[in-house]
């Protein structure tokens, strides 16, 4: 057990970077909102190389971490409310997706992840009931995550490679959630693995993908090979 002031320290400092990448996750519906403005933009082009795959996972996430949150003991403030807050802003990227692209991956997306958020609010509402039930699920889902994370980013990933752009994802985003990775790893530390293992586990695969779309910015505006596949015909 770690001292309680170590304990908050970390917590603390967690919920200030999660509140970061909350601004992160703002940025990028920021930029969407900005494209949709720009005329010079076709329709379907407004969230071009954003991927439906990495948001829905990105979402699942939040959740996963936002029912954790609740169903450990004691009852984790640091996670549960900065979680909703994330769950909401992806979802409403989701929205902002499915509203361009009009296609039935988009819809199937977001009504699923609202279905999903429903679900998780309606499991606070039971309190303490069926705790040890709600670990066990929790943690199951949060391994379940971390591989739909991993896959989902690398989606992004090749996204952005075989075009050679970043188009509309934001760059602000993947450094205000690294700064939050980060500062998750050091809270899943002090809270000891036996309980902050999901935390740590998820948390090192968001941030290992973060690494690589910061880098892939650089690659962008650097790499020849990256003109060449922007010049291809599509």
């Amino acid at each position: 057990m770690q001292p309680p002031t170590l304990y908050a320290f970390a917590g603390s400092l967690n919920s200030v970077f999660i509140v970061v990448s909350l601004f992160g996750l703002w940025s990028q519906l920021q930029k969407i909102w900005q494209r949709k403005r720009d005329a010079s933009l076709a329709h379907g082009k407004t969230t071009d190389i954003l991927s439906i795959n990495q948001f829905t996972v990105s979402f699942l996430a939040y959740c996963a971490f936002f029912v954790y949150g609740y169903s450990i003991t004691p009852f984790n403030h640091y996670i549960v409310w900065p979680r909703l807050v994330a769950s909401l802003i992806a979802l409403a990227i989701l929205y902002e997706i499915d509203r361009d692209r009009r296609s039935r991956t988009s819809r199937n997306a977001l009504l699923a992840c609202a279905l999903l958020l429903c679900a998780g609010v309606a499991g606070l509402a039971f309190g303490p009931t069926f705790s040890d039930e709600k670990r066990v699920i929790s943690q199951s889902l949060i391994v379940a995550v971390t591989v739909l994370l991993a896959q989902g980013y690398a989606h992004q990933i090749r996204l952005i490679w075989r075009s050679g752009k970043t188009g509309a994802v934001s760059l602000k985003m993947s450094q205000f959630i690294l700064a939050m990775d980060a500062s998750t790893i050091f809270f899943a530390c002090v809270m000891g693995l036996q309980t902050g293992w999901p935390l740590l586990l998820l948390a090192c695969v968001s941030a290992a993908t973060k690494l690589v779309i910061m880098w892939l910015f650089r690659w962008e505006k650097t790499s020849a090979a990256a003109q060449v596949k922007r010049q291809a015909p599509a």
